[in-house]
């Protein structure tokens, strides 16, 4: 059976994605996708890049039955069409942030806005496979996760687990461009951000929850607190986190290697590094590479995390979901080398 997917919002940057990696899926085939502003053309026409949909509609709505559906709207929007089509028992991932945080009073303390849809806050799986890759296969309702939490999650989460760090963690992130979506208005040109790098929503944006949620899932005890600081650097894809937290016990550097080897050791796309990862090393692909470092001089682990926030932070993931969900291959449209240089 082939799986009949639908792209709701094909227009911004993680749907054109999602559409050109189902483009060679070897299961699933892309039957309908929505972009209102761009209703009435074809999808080839409209994205030169995505030229082998030369005969394939944009729609205002999804005009085919379907199997799945991604959503790529904004958050807010993207639960206000998701609900209707996870009661038709249509299965859903949304590539957004509406479904991510467990609870509507964190939803609205962080996005300034009551939640769409509570309802089904419960249903939803975050669809982080190399943590919930089972409960991921059973669900009907995936809240992708954000790109940041993403790399953030992979780099922390066998210290965490294992207990090996203090519930106190510090992240300093850079993020590519392509971060801010298609359709982000002023201060993202590129007389803006050449030769540039700026911190933004210091200890204030809203993928902070997320990880300090997902994180303290993975441990019993206080929940971590984390600080985030986001950077915006003058590259097209990509997110790079350095995190660093204190050790909760004497360890070497071989060791905590071992730790994390053992813990991705049937991750196919999450490897662990001899070196600290480039993000280039990750363009095109789905990868996440890790590295971790033990300060032995001031008693702290230094983990690095770096993917590809379009693929693995974004369009990627939801395809790796998709795939669990149907019970294809984990890897099925993903198995691909990253672009370099």
């Amino acid at each position: 059976m082939t799986v009949r997917v639908g792209i709701i919002n094909v227009t911004g940057f993680a749907g054109m994605e999602a559409a050109r990696l189902l483009w060679n899926h070897p299961e699933a085939e892309l039957v309908a996708a929505t972009g209102r502003s761009l209703a009435g053309q074809q999808l080839g026409e409209a994205f030169p890049h995505l030229a082998a949909y030369a005969d394939f509609p944009i729609t205002s709505e999804l005009e085919a039955e379907v199997d799945v559906v991604f959503s790529a709207l904004p958050t807010g929007a993207s639960a206000e069409a998701c609900a209707p089509l996870v009661e038709q028992g249509v299965r859903v991932i949304d590539i957004a942030a509406d479904f991510r945080l467990r609870e509507p009073a964190a939803f609205a303390q962080w996005f300034g806005k009551d939640h769409p849809a509570p309802a089904l806050l419960d249903r939803a799986v975050y669809g982080l496979a190399e943590l919930h890759a089972g409960e991921i296969a059973n669900a009907d309702l995936v809240a992708n996760p954000g790109c940041y939490p993403a790399t953030t999650i992979l780099a922390l989460a066998p210290a965490v687990a294992a207990g090996l760090i203090e519930p106190r963690v510090f992240v300093d992130a850079k993020s590519g461009i392509s971060g801010a979506g298609r359709g982000t208005g002023g201060g993202f040109s590129y007389s803006d951000v050449n030769e540039d790098v700026s911190a933004y929503r210091i200890a204030n944006h809203n993928h902070q929850p997320e990880m300090a949620q997902e994180l303290s899932r993975l441990r019993e005890g206080p929940e971590v607190a984390v600080t985030f600081v986001p950077h915006l650097v003058p590259m097209t894809r990509g997110i790079h986190s350095t995190c660093y937290a204190p050790l909760a016990e004497d360890v070497s550097q071989s060791e905590v290697l071992a730790l994390y080897r053992d813990f991705y050791a049937d991750a196919p796309f999450t490897s662990v590094t001899d070196a600290p990862p480039h993000t280039k090393h990750t363009y095109g692909s789905n990868d996440c590479l890790v590295h971790p470092t033990v300060d032995e001089r001031n008693g702290a682990l230094v983990a690095v995390g770096v993917l590809d926030n379009l693929m693995k932070g974004a369009a990627g993931s939801a395809i790796e979901n998709m795939n669990l969900m149907f019970g294809l291959p984990q890897a099925a449209g993903l198995d691909r080398p990253a672009l370099y240089p």
